[in-house]
């Protein structure tokens, strides 16, 4: 008897797609690129929340950054 490979397509759509490596080092990058230098020398005397939310911000901003780089130039492996 054979087996049946089954197909990772359902019903005509194509299978989820895992999120590039190329995406993540960008979300680390300007994450911690928000908190050290937005946060830390350009708002040091202000509240610490507000590192906290340059460093979110920053990540938010990493990952629709790493999708363009990742449409435009591939993943980096």
């Amino acid at each position: 008897m054979s087996k049946k490979v089954k197909s990772k397509r359902v019903s005509g759509k194509k299978a989820p797609q895992d999120t590039p490596l190329v995406v993540y080092l960008w979300i680390v990058g300007l994450g911690l690129m928000g908190y050290l230098v937005v946060g830390e020398i350009m708002l040091g005397a202000n509240p610490h929340p507000l590192h906290w939310v340059s460093g979110i911000v920053g990540a938010v901003v990493g990952y629709f950054v790493g999708w363009l780089w990742y449409r435009k130039r591939g993943d980096v492996f």
